[in-house]
């Protein structure tokens, strides 16, 4: 099972920590789903998972408000008898001084948020969405073009990272070379990124080692892309029958994620750089609603048609 430092999440929500007594270096976040405690406090706590991180909201505050000191002791001390990451507070709630005393002596840390509940639930659950996803490395170069997520596969040496040098020299951008992280995010989405060491970075055979944004600038990289298309380079087999319609997609699956793949047969003079922009473009054109293959296919059947039938004319 993955796991996210809560430090790193506190810094990416911007969250300000009410128990700076608690030591949060080593606690961690293992689950992606977050709980609203507003059951528990009420007493009821089967099928209550403290694994999640738990948010109190403002329908929660205003109840805890509502109950007389005695009782909000009671409730607090059998809640924060549970072993949990952490407790958030949002729309700009504040813990009282019972619950801050009582989670420093359980080492439970608190932390505000200023965003309302329902905003702030979004972009916690997709922060952790995406760093908990299953994971895995592939070797390829990602690239964003046009806005679609191509991801560049072959054999080592057979050309993807000067393709992918061409493509930034066109306007597009990084997102990963040689190494890629792929996540998959939902059943529909897969987000590629670049390990930390290599961020940025390219190597050419003959060259070295180069840094695309220092010499290209920011707008030339990108952290992270969603992988819309595939392409595989091959070498030119003139005994291969390669497909030179394209009526019918092919896949590739990643994390039990299908994707659509292209396989590129490299020869000498062929621009690849041009050759991924059109079929970028190309699959976002497919993806609203016009397929070239489909159309000449269609004016195909038409002409015959019309020559099978004359008198129609």
């Amino acid at each position: 099972m993955g796991s996210v430092a809560l430090s790193k999440i506190v810094e990416q929500l911007d969250l300000k920590n009410v128990t700076p007594e608690v030591d949060i270096g080593k606690i961690r976040i293992t689950l992606p789903e977050i709980n609203r405690p507003a059951l528990q406090l009420t007493g009821y706590f089967d099928h209550f998972d403290s694994k999640r991180v738990q948010i109190i909201g403002y329908v929660e505050y205003t109840y805890l408000e509502h109950l007389s000191r005695e009782r909000r002791l009671e409730v607090y001390e059998q809640f924060l008898s549970y072993d949990m990451p952490c407790l958030i507070y949002t729309t700009k709630t504040t813990p009282d001084e019972d619950m801050l005393r009582m989670a420093i002596e359980r080492n439970i840390p608190i932390f505000t948020a200023h965003k309302t509940t329902t905003s702030f639930m979004a972009e916690i659950i997709r922060r952790l969405n995406v760093e908990l996803a299953p994971c895995i490395s592939i070797h390829g170069v990602l690239v964003d073009v046009y806005g679609e997520g191509v991801l560049i596969m072959g054999e080592s040496g057979i050309g993807k990272s000067e393709a992918a040098l061409e493509l930034i020299k066109r306007g597009h951008r990084l997102v990963s070379d040689d190494v890629v992280e792929i996540r998959r995010v939902s059943d529909d989405t897969l987000v590629g990124s670049a390990p930390d060491i290599t961020r940025h970075f390219i190597e050419l055979r003959g060259i070295g080692i180069i840094d695309v944004k220092t010499l290209f600038g920011v707008e030339s990289v990108k952290d992270t892309q969603s992988i819309d298309l595939v392409i595989k380079m091959e070498e030119w087999d003139k005994n291969r029958e390669y497909d030179r319609m394209g009526l019918e997609e092919e896949y590739t699956e990643f994390l039990g994620n299908k994707v659509v793949c292209h396989s590129l047969p490299i020869r000498p003079g062929r621009n690849l750089a041009v050759i991924v922009e059109c079929a970028a473009v190309n699959h976002r054109q497919k993806k609203m609603g016009y397929n070239a293959a489909k159309e000449l296919y269609n004016r195909v059947q038409a002409s015959l048609t019309r020559k099978r039938n004359p008198e129609e004319e």
